[in-house]
């Protein structure tokens, strides 16, 4: 493992394979990190195929500085950037998890020059807005404005504490709320028995982005996780044919 320093004074925990280009980069979910079993899976592919591969910790995850309560959009996105920019040259083809999913599409909209293509896995775009704030009744919105967070349950372990500044944030990186062009080939995977992120956020997500070679595959029976063997091969096979693509 090593660290970046970043402009922002964050430390980001890292794992990099050098192989040929174009290079391949992974971006996790909410509170997941860099040792996730699609994370492994990626790079364990990348090694086989002598692909270069980049995987990390945004800050307030896994082995990085930080507090998870103390990031945003805003944060995660500019760290996913600022590791692009530091660890890699040229285009990569960026794989987006969950979250990872909406901060790449920020990064198609922002940073387009370093994307040769783009592999989502149950992308999760604008989910602070739409998957929490307009979910909400007004006894939770008041509890967040007044206590500064609220405590969710999650089923991946500990409550999941949302803060009155991750919504706020959320809303200066809104990507559904204007076109959105992306010009690299786009594989967006999605399972049907996903409940974190169910099928119209995917079905919206390929309505709204236009570009020549966009396709959503779904998986009947998958979860929010995609990470049984078979969604696994999935997703390498939607890397291989983006690179081919690309």
């Amino acid at each position: 493992m090593q660290y970046l320093e970043t402009a922002s004074g964050r430390r980001l925990a890292y794992n990099k394979f050098s192989g040929r280009r174009t290079g391949v980069v992974f971006l996790g979910g909410l509170r997941s990190d860099m040792t996730g079993s699609k994370a492994m899976h990626l790079e364990a592919w990348a090694r086989r195929s002598g692909r270069e591969f980049l995987r990390f910790d945004y800050s307030g995850h896994g082995a990085s500085s930080g507090a998870f309560t103390d990031g945003c959009i805003g944060d995660w996105a500019e760290d996913a950037m600022a590791a692009i920019d530091a660890l890699t040259e040229g285009p990569q083809v960026i794989v987006g998890s969950s979250m990872g999913g909406w901060i790449s599409l920020l990064m198609a909209k922002h940073r387009p020059d370093r994307m040769a293509g783009l592999v989502t896995i149950a992308a999760a775009p604008d989910f602070t807005e739409n998957g929490y704030w307009k979910a909400w009744d007004e006894a939770r919105r008041k509890e967040l404005m007044e206590e500064g967070q609220v405590s969710l349950p999650s089923e991946y372990g500990e409550p999941m504490v949302i803060t009155k500044r991750l919504i706020e944030d959320g809303r200066d990186h809104l990507v559904l709320d204007a076109p959105l062009k992306i010009d690299v080939p786009v594989r967006m995977l999605q399972g049907t028995a996903d409940k974190d992120v169910t099928m119209d956020v995917a079905l919206g997500l390929l309505d709204h982005v236009e570009g020549a070679d966009i396709r959503l595959e779904l998986v009947k029976g998958a979860d929010h996780r995609f990470s049984d063997p078979d969604c696994l091969g999935t997703i390498t096979r939607a890397v291989e044919e983006v690179l081919i693509r690309g």
